[in-house]
């Protein structure tokens, strides 16, 4: 006779998600950091030397926990994922994006990267065969509603300089392929190979701006080169690591939605560290951001299933959520 499951059976299928979840949000948190140790930092380095830094220090962090781990090479089934990751989004756009920054204000550059999201449910679904359900593209939409406004809220009024958008462009969609490049290798490597790896390879693209690292090291203050250090050591290492642990167990636009925290997290940071009391207009273009997250994060509810219900009506019912 086939024993009846206890109540507390279904506790360790939530274990994963709830993990995921966490590891979502410190990614987050963490990219919402950079942020501000950017505008510290690159008042004192370039863009490209900025991000070899960066890269340099999150790629010593990462070696060091793979050597404890005992990590190994990851598979070669993984390497085209990773060095396509590494190339478009650990190198390309962090050198974009650092680079358009200092061309336009910080509004006008987190309206147009703000992009990104959009691109990668769009790329995931065309070569990915990801789904877009209604409450992801309706998740999506709220909050690049929301980016916009914190982003027109924080616009200068003096115009933006063509080739810092175009830059800032050109970094969103970096990230996007990036991004969708890298999920195929998660189900080949590890969450900490993969962003080893493609920090390395980042850094490699990186390295002709050595020469004006080790110059501008020598000249920069105290205060900015331990900006880049953190820069390297917890938005790249760990907030990356902990990025591709989540979109391993989630879809790609579904982990691209829930990046939209991060300008409501940029809002209530610069708020606390820097001292920038947020307008009417900031605050509520973050409360849209961070409601269209919970939407795009929201599953529906599925109806209990019967007791002589398939098992495989009872995955398909769970794949449509």
């Amino acid at each position: 006779m086939m024993s009846t499951p206890s109540p507390a059976s279904p506790a360790p299928s939530r274990r994963p998600g709830l993990l995921a979840a966490g590891a979502a949000t410190v990614t987050v948190v963490l990219w919402a950091s950079a942020f501000v140790a950017i505008r510290s930092a690159g008042e004192s380095y370039s863009p490209g030397a900025l991000a070899l830094g960066r890269l340099l220090s999150g790629v010593l962090a990462l070696g060091v926990f793979c050597l404890l781990r005992r990590e190994g090479l990851p598979p070669r089934a993984a390497w085209p994922g990773i060095a396509v990751s590494g190339l478009l989004w650990f190198g390309f756009y962090m050198v974009a994006l650092n680079w358009g920054e200092q061309l336009v204000d910080a509004g006008t550059a987190a309206l147009v990267v703000n992009v990104g999201p959009i691109l990668i449910a769009l790329l995931g679904a065309r070569l990915l065969g990801d789904p877009l359900p209604p409450r992801l593209l309706a998740g999506l939409a709220v909050s690049f509603a929301g980016a916009v406004t914190v982003g027109l809220s924080m616009s200068g009024g003096g115009g933006a300089s063509l080739l810092g958008v175009v830059l800032c462009l050109l970094a969103a969609v970096g990230y996007a392929a990036g991004v969708v490049a890298q999920k195929p290798a998660l189900g080949r490597a590890s969450a900490l190979q993969v962003t080893t790896f493609g920090c390395l390879i980042g850094a490699v693209v990186c390295l002709p701006f050595a020469g004006q690292l080790v110059r501008e090291a020598a000249e920069a203050p105290v205060s900015a080169t331990v900006n880049m250090v953190y820069l390297g050591l917890f938005p790249t290492a760990l907030a990356f690591t902990t990025w591709a642990y989540a979109l391993a167990r989630t879809t790609a636009g579904r982990m691209g939605a829930t990046t939209y925290a991060v300008p409501a997290l940029v809002v209530l940071m610069s708020w606390l560290v820097l001292g920038e009391v947020p307008g009417p207009l900031t605050l509520a273009g973050g409360a849209l951001c961070l409601a269209g997250v919970a939407v795009s994060r929201s599953r529906r509810r599925t109806t209990p299933v019967a007791s002589g219900e398939a098992p495989g009506a009872r995955r398909r019912n769970a794949d449509r959520v």
